[in-house]
């Protein structure tokens, strides 16, 4: 078992190695190619999307607490081949490294995704997955059908968020739902929460673009733009109309506070407002009608056991990934991949780095 994750994934000894390039003074900046240790393997990695939260580090430098101080490559949702150790295994890479030590108490627990000493490459100061080779370690990585290509792949990190929410939000079949954001993780939990038989579901978004997509996606979702000049409960009130009732569950996927404070008015009495998105650090919600109206506000953070899942229902075709990626570039276009996903008027969903 791998421990000490902390000084094994050390970022300054890529930093400080001889044959790096900083992007700060190359072109092109390079990394020096590692060796696997003990428990690990050396992967090339083929396929990485561009999350929310990795174009919120390259704009701002930070999310809530977790601050950019030095150079930090960007990349979670990947996958890749074996080339040492193991050699021609293709797999989904989980990055989200936990202690495994039964002092942890959410690792002891199964909840290691809430493990304080969690290594969870490309949050800083980890450098993420977004280069040719990586050293994996080889308990978290799943390997891919051969029916499941690297492409979906990399997707399954997004679907593992998504199906945490499910889980987590008690989902079931015939359930009312409304999805807040037509984004990556917004039309990845369309697609699991239709595989798990929410109907109706309504699916909320800023751009009219993306809603088209989410029909193309889910023919049977109904649709409502939401428009700046209305407040929460005029928002609601629309939901609802198009719903055609109250729903029992929201998944609200943009943590944007208008849009949790809209879901909260969307929701029946006794209903659940699920957070999947993130947001600003501090927000207001209305507490009262959250109070006299008996709503549950759940949060989430990341995953924990979801990939064999996610993986199953790709390969078993219960969910059709492969729609979602609108834009590919090349590794060392990474740069321009950037600016299209950071840009909504691109119209991509999901940009995906490939090598």
């Amino acid at each position: 078992m791998v421990t000490q994750n902390p000084e094994i994934y050390d970022p300054r000894k890529i930093l400080q190695h001889p044959s790096s390039k900083s992007c700060l003074l190359a072109r092109k900046p390079t990394k020096p190619k590692p060796k696997p240790g003990p428990g690990q393997v050396l992967l090339h990695v083929r396929a990485t999307g561009i999350c929310g939260s990795d174009v919120h580090f390259w704009r701002h430098g930070a999310i809530g607490s977790m601050i950019v101080t030095d150079e930090c490559g960007s990349g979670h949702e990947s996958a890749g081949e074996v080339v040492e150790l193991g050699e021609g295994d293709r797999v989904a890479m989980e990055v989200g490294i936990p202690c495994s030590q039964p002092s942890c108490t959410p690792c002891r627990t199964g909840k290691y995704n809430g493990c304080p000493d969690v290594v969870f490459f490309s949050t800083p100061p980890y450098h993420g997955t977004l280069t040719r080779w990586h050293v994996h370690p080889e308990q978290w990585l799943h390997r891919l059908p051969d029916n499941v290509s690297f492409e979906e792949g990399a997707l399954c990190e997004p679907l593992a968020v998504a199906l945490a929410g499910i889980d987590r939000s008690g989902l079931r079949l015939g359930d009312p739902l409304l999805i807040c954001g037509a984004g990556p993780i917004g039309l990845v939990s369309l697609l699991a929460a239709r595989a798990a038989g929410a109907e109706p579901i309504v699916i909320t978004d800023l751009f009219q673009s993306r809603l088209d997509f989410a029909k193309k996606l889910v023919p049977g979702v109904h649709t409502v733009l939401i428009e700046r000049e209305l407040s929460p409960e005029q928002q609601a009130i629309k939901i609802k109309a198009v719903a055609g009732r109250e729903l029992k569950l929201s998944l609200e996927c943009t943590g944007v506070e208008s849009s949790i404070s809209t879901a909260i008015f969307s929701v029946q009495f006794g209903g659940q407002v699920f957070v999947i998105g993130v947001g600003k650090s501090e927000q207001k919600f209305p507490f009262m009608h959250l109070s006299a109206n008996e709503i549950d506000l759940k949060f989430q953070y990341r995953y924990a056991d979801q990939y064999p899942k996610a993986i199953r229902l790709v390969a078993g075709g219960l969910i059709n990934l492969k729609p979602l990626v609108t834009h590919r570039f090349a590794l060392e276009e990474a740069v321009s991949a950037f600016h299209v996903a950071a840009d909504p008027a691109q119209g991509a969903i999901k940009v995906q780095i490939q090598d």
